[in-house]
């Protein structure tokens, strides 16, 4: 048997112990409770099932609450302190957004703005604002109107503020009277709109963010479908309904965002009716579920990329010749069939999921191929002819610690480079990632098709610091792209910056990117009119949509 063959066969058994144990992984600090034990009970008489071809009257709509289960808890809530999709969850159900993208992302809608134009120099928006809106009652206002006094307020303080920067291109907002606001750029931008769909730009009160102050993160406020009952970290999130939601009232009575970081725990939560929907399945839980008459999955391709970042600052990955030894050292293919063996991805290649509309398949060719040979050359060049130890934080997700088991094979087998793996819980492991701490760091991202939100974010020095640019990219001739490319309209012209800047990070090796994983859920049938997105965002209630219970 050759050496590659045994290598292979050690990594299937490596694998296959993972998929038994992954799961579980969680930082010492914060071990699995276990459930509760429950009394066995007579079974219940079965509903009658109604006539699938008969209409369901609005009334037997409402009622009910869904449970939804996330992977890892919401560190704050608080829109310019989150960073990432768990908070976002979250956020975007207890508020909302000038403008929405469309459910199906085909294109911007109207949300609290009703319309909107922009000056012939793009550096002026003006919106109309609905007048038929009213905050949640908090502690410090009692249900009050939004007015343009309060867009300024929440849009500036994001501008300012916000941990992820997500609204760095804005000037400043000018009130024109209480339903009119005109946002003033620094400079063009064609992501605009788009930007002011995220969470992360949703408008709040003054009087119950000053209120609460450092802790208005667990007591949001906002004029979304749902009222913020309870933050339990690491728990539950529990809402409750809107009675006065402007666009209509919710069926279900609340939403339950609870808290399963185990991956087994949350399928037998999804059948044995605990939680109505388990998200981010993967691994074995997607075969049990598809396996379950009793239950229903749904998965579309996600706009999403899962890779490692190096770090270009500091240690041995800030020389080129390490980062292209690394990226050959890794069989990706093999890589990917070892951590999806269930279908739930597939492979990546470049920064962009295949699903923006600036991915360019003919650089698919550019990135290095597995070569152990050329990488040990490689390395040997660089100084490390022995090789060297190096850290990769990982989230608690049993994909990623799966990712990093068999990178740390591979490494230590091709190159002689000792892997320890961390890991974190997310609020810990974005800390970090963020800082520039770690030699490597695996996750995910995913946002929408705009390039903006995958390669500015991730790629332009401005964000360095932030948590897509943690690992300090800084690129002079990429950031002139990027920011040309916001000074365009034209969607097909800004394509070609953005690939022409694909290319140029490409050629830098500064990452590995591995998979474009699937968004798979699972559902208790009961769960009705849930449609799911390519951006992974859940949604319960709002102008398009109303989930509700049978």
């Amino acid at each position: 048997m050759t050496n590659k063959r045994k290598f292979l066969s050690l990594l299937l058994v490596l694998v296959m112990c993972l998929s038994v144990f992954a799961g579980c992984s969680k930082p010492a600090e914060e071990p699995a409770a276990p459930a509760e034990p429950t009394e066995p009970t007579e079974p219940a008489e079965p509903a009658e099932e109604p006539d699938s071809n008969e209409p369901v009257s609005e009334d037997d709509k409402f009622g009910g609450v869904i449970t939804i289960a996330l992977s890892s808890s919401p560190k704050n809530l608080d829109p310019i302190m989150y960073t990432g999709t768990y908070e976002s969850q979250v956020i975007g159900s207890v508020a909302d957004t000038l403008v929405a993208y469309k459910h199906d992302l085909s294109g911007i809608a109207p949300n609290l703005a009703t319309e909107w134009s922009t000056s012939e120099d793009g550096m002026v928006y003006t919106f109309k604002l609905r007048d038929d809106v009213y905050f949640q009652k908090g502690d410090y206002q009692d249900g009050k109107q939004l007015t343009a006094a309060d867009v300024k307020y929440a849009l500036e303080r994001s501008a300012t503020q916000s941990a992820m920067n997500r609204l760095g291109m804005v000037d400043h907002v000018d009130i024109i009277n209480d339903f009119e606001v005109a946002i003033y750029l620094k400079e063009p931008s064609s992501a605009f709109l788009t930007v002011l769909t995220d969470a992360g730009n949703v408008i709040v009160p003054q009087e119950e963010v000053e209120g609460w102050g450092d802790s208005f993160g667990s007591h949001l406020v906002g004029t979304g479908p749902f009222t913020l009952e309870e933050f339990k970290k690491d728990q539950e999130v529990i809402l409750a309904k809107n009675e006065n939601y402007w666009a209509g009232t919710p069926y279900v009575d609340g939403v339950i965002f609870k808290i399963i970081t185990d991956a087994s725990q949350m399928t037998n939560a999804l059948r044995t009716g605990e939680i109505d929907i388990a998200t981010d399945l993967g691994g074995e839980s997607v075969k049990i579920v598809k396996d379950d008459a009793d239950l229903i999955i749904q998965e579309v391709p996600g706009l999403h990329v899962a890779y490692m970042y190096m770090n270009l600052m500091n240690g041995p990955t800030a020389d080129i010749k390490v980062r292209e030894a690394i990226i050959r050292a890794v069989d990706i293919d093999e890589m990917v069939k070892g951590i999806y063996q269930f279908d739930e991805a597939q492979r990546a290649y470049l920064p962009l999921p295949p699903g923006s509309w600036g991915y360019d398949s003919s650089l698919e060719s550019i990135v290095p191929s597995y070569d152990p040979e050329l990488a040990k050359q490689l390395l040997t060049e660089a100084g490390y002819p022995d090789g060297f130890a190096l850290e990769i934080y990982v989230s608690n997700k049993a994909a990623r610690v799966k990712m990093a088991t068999i990178l740390q094979a591979y490494l230590k087998q091709n190159l002689n480079i000792d892997v320890e793996i961390k890991t974190a819980e997310w609020g810990t492991f974005s800390e970090i990632a963020s800082s520039g701490q770690a030699d490597m760091y695996g996750m995910s991202w995913t946002w929408y098709p705009d390039p903006f939100f995958f390669l500015n974010k991730m790629f332009h020095s401005s964000e360095i610091g932030a948590l897509g640019n943690g690992q300090g990219y800084n690129n002079p001739e990429v950031d002139r792209l990027l920011d040309e490319a916001l000074t365009i309209t034209d969607t097909d012209e800004r394509a070609v910056l953005y690939q022409e800047a694909l290319k140029l990070i490409t050629e830098n090796y500064s990452r590995i990117n591995y998979s474009n994983e699937k968004s798979i859920f699972g559902f208790n049938p009961a769960v009705q009119d849930f449609e799911m997105r390519a951006d992974g965002k859940i949604v319960v209630c709002s102008p398009e949509i109303n989930v509700w219970m049978k």
